[in-house]
């Protein structure tokens, strides 16, 4: 296969720290400049044998629900163009019926693992391909979540830009390596479900570029194959006719050279979109056929001379030089939503699942050494009563829930709830079991009465604004435990003194409560663990594995002391910067558990911190490559640390390295997240933690010289278990 000869990355993971490689994962996947031009080659041969209507066909979708796809071009055989098919998405196939429902991407960056991301998105493209899908339509960078009650923040990998940007380049690399186009969504700046059709997104340009525009780059930088420009307006302009946002930042800064594809009906104009960088527009027309934007549309356009032929000519060769590139001119499989593609992939989600649980309090409960009774009490305990797949795309939150709403889910082929693998546990240990299945506080006590382990089952859901659920429209309506959570739990803990809180959530909510109750002794952030639920809770709360994972998110105090909310009119990102960790930082703010939080059984000490360095101080000069300027990506630093298990059982340890920078920098957030490193540890065991730095990691964007600049003086280097909890300390002198 043409992929095959490319270079192999395994040697850019092992610089991260990463753990070794699992089974299955392939390391080939198309990378660098040479790459694109080989496929431009050949796409530029093909576009000079097609008709102005083949060029047409190839960049204008054929209608809503009009092929197998959710988005679908018309043939061109004089060059053995396929129909070409566009499928959600980021967790999996949507609308096939013998798929894997991966764990969503909270979940996955949770792991903070990045060979678990990494296969995740191998085994996302063999299903892809399998099932005849040429674009899986993800990963997804934006939402970023600097609003906690976002809607499809869940969707993402987090708050924090760079473990969002290597998340994004794993997936995509992943992806890739089978021969799939990835599309990275939503470009940009689209943070809220609310008004998400007619709000403006107003983003200073120092912020665009440090937080919003980060993972973008990382993921042209992995070669992805196509960006979805989103429904809202960037700074006035509708995004998918910025020419702001798609020609100067993405296609001419970051070097992006595949295609630019629209939200289904994000498309405003005919000549406004094409001339402002727009590539194919999709589905095609407005959901009820009739607003055909392209099509005759832009034939006219292009003969009346309001698009040029070469503006045309460049749109059809970046979709073909991408088809070009993944391979798919020969041998790719004919679309089939009904194969059965799902392998072993289940191996991948329930590892998700577990190592992206994140342990927030635990008073020695756990893990637990074969209880006499456990009782479970909660209607997320079990699976939803009227199917696990009842609520059309998952638009509703109805038994245990597993991700949140949208067109960002898939069905379900099977879903193991956390009763069904608590209740196959406790039956091999001849533990009595109890159930109350219901939300409702009546009746709890005889349920819960004389449990060595009484587990509360509490969620929290979101999704896209297309489905309402509960009075939530896509966005949540505040930050509590749904169906009367913190209720639930007050009444459990008055019978029972041994509670332990699961909570299945799509982000952050107010623990206060929960914390504030007597009895309340072990809080587990479950998340959202999809298809894999139970046995990746039961392998956590028995001990079988220590848990892991990390948040991705501050859980804070107060919702107040978030610095953001759903706004009702036009968005001016006001906090700039100082989203998530870095306002609590900034601010002074005490969160309840901090971005990079999580406990284990075992314990964990750092030593030996060391700092090498090359890095000079001045602007990116580097020819601008896929990603930006070619020496943003140069490694200049590297900084490691000892960490040791001194605890009694095996663990992981995610170790965070965060980089302030000097004063002679402009106003910057305290710290941010510049390096991680999940360590498997033996008891007694010591290694090393390698963070290697690239040159945009010390620089920050110079609005006056519109450049990346590494500013001179001090640099902080701290390194430690979360972003409050600081072990080693040390500076890079630039």
């Amino acid at each position: 296969m043409v992929l095959q000869t490319f270079l192999l990355l395994a040697s850019a993971l092992l610089a991260r720290g990463a753990l070794s490689q699992p089974d299955n994962v392939r390391r080939a996947a198309p990378t660098g400049p040479a790459a694109w031009d080989a496929a431009y080659s050949q796409a530029a041969a093909a576009v000079s044998r097609l008709s102005q209507q083949d060029k047409i066909n190839i960049v204008t979708g054929v209608g809503w629900g009009k092929g197998p796809c959710v988005g679908n071009t018309n043939p061109v055989y004089s060059i053995n163009y396929p129909q070409l098919c566009l499928q959600d998405g980021p967790l999996g196939i949507r609308s096939a019926t013998s798929v894997t429902a991966f764990t969503p991407g909270i979940q996955a960056a949770s792991t903070w693992d990045v060979e678990l991301i990494r296969q995740r998105g191998v085994y996302l493209g063999q299903e892809a391909r399998g099932t005849g899908v040429h674009v899986l339509l993800g990963p997804v960078a934006g939402a970023l979540g600097k609003i906690p009650h976002g809607g499809r923040n869940w969707e993402a990998f987090g708050s924090d830009p760079y473990l969002t940007g290597i998340a994004m380049s794993e997936t995509i690399e992943g992806i890739q390596s089978e021969g799939v186009q990835a599309c990275a969504k939503h470009y940009i700046a689209n943070e809220q479900e609310f008004n998400r059709e007619t709000m403006s997104s107003n983003v200073d340009d120092r912020t665009m570029h440090e937080l919003y525009l980060w993972p973008f780059a990382d993921a042209v930088h992995s070669n992805v194959a196509s960006v979805m420009c989103s429904y809202n307006k960037l700074n006035g302009t509708w995004l998918c006719e910025n020419d702001r946002a798609q020609n100067q930042l993405l296609k001419k800064e970051l070097g992006f050279r595949g295609y630019i594809v629209s939200d289904w009906n994000a498309q405003h104009t005919t000549v406004g979109s094409a001339n402002s960088g727009m590539d194919m527009t999709m589905p095609g027309s407005d959901f009820n056929g009739w607003n055909v934007l392209w099509g005759p549309q832009l034939n006219n356009a292009v003969n009346s001379g309001q698009v040029s032929q070469s503006r045309l000519n460049d749109m059809v060769q970046r979709i073909l030089a991408a088809w070009y590139l993944l391979g798919q001119n020969s041998g790719y499989p004919p679309i089939n939503l009904r194969a059965n593609v799902q392998a072993n992939h289940k191996e991948n989600v329930r590892a998700v699942a577990r190592d992206g649980i994140v342990l927030l309090k635990n008073d020695g409960i756990l893990p637990l050494q074969r209880p006499n009774k456990i009782a479970l009490v909660g209607s997320a305990a079990v699976v939803n009563p009227r199917g696990m797949n009842a609520c059309v795309d998952r638009g509703c939150n109805e038994g245990a829930l597993g991700m949140g709403w949208g067109s960002g889910t898939v069905e379900y082929p099977y879903f193991v709830a956390p009763y069904d693998a608590l209740h196959e546990r406790a039956q091999r240990d001849g533990t009595q079991i109890s159930l109350h299945a219901s939300d409702n506080t009546n009746g709890v006590n005889n349920v819960v009465q004389g449990a060595d382990a009484a587990f509360v089952f509490i969620t929290a859901d979101s999704g896209e604004g297309y489905i309402t659920v509960e009075g939530h429209a896509g966005d949540r309506n505040h930050l509590d435990p749904w169906h009367n959570g913190n209720q639930l739990v007050q009444a459990v803990a008055q019978a029972n003194k041994n509670v332990i809180v699961v909570v299945h959530s799509v982000g952050p909510i107010i623990l206060e409560t929960i914390l504030n109750t007597p009895g309340v002794r072990a809080i587990v952030w479950a998340g959202l663990p999809s298809q894999e639920s139970g046995n990746a809770l039961v392998d956590v709360l028995y001990g079988l594995v220590s848990p892991s994972g990390k948040l991705v998110y501050t859980i804070a105090k107060n919702p107040n002391d978030y610095p953001t909310s759903v706004v009702r009119g036009d968005d001016n990102f006001r906090e700039g910067l100082f989203i998530d960790y870095r306002h609590f930082d900034n601010a002074r703010i005490e969160p309840r558990f901090e971005f990079g939080f999580g406990l284990s059984y075992t314990n964990f000490s750092y030593s030996n911190l060391g700092i090498s360095s090359s890095a000079t101080a001045g602007p990116a000069t580097g020819p601008t490559i896929p990603g930006g300027p070619a020496d943003l990506w140069d490694y200049v630093a590297t900084v490691t640390a000892t960490i040791t298990n001194t605890g009694g059982v095996e663990g992981a340890e995610v170790a965070q390295l965060y980089i302030s920078l000097p004063s002679s920098a402009p106003a910057t957030p305290p710290k941010q997240l510049r390096g991680f490193a999940k360590l498997k540890l033996a008891p007694g065991q010591s290694r090393t933690a390698t963070f290697r730095l690239r040159k945009r990691d010390l620089a920050y964007w110079d609005v006056r010289r519109q450049n990346w600049v590494v500013p001179s003086g001090r640099f902080g280097v701290l390194v430690g278990a979360s972003s409050r909890d600081i072990r080693l300390q040390g500076e890079i002198v630039v």
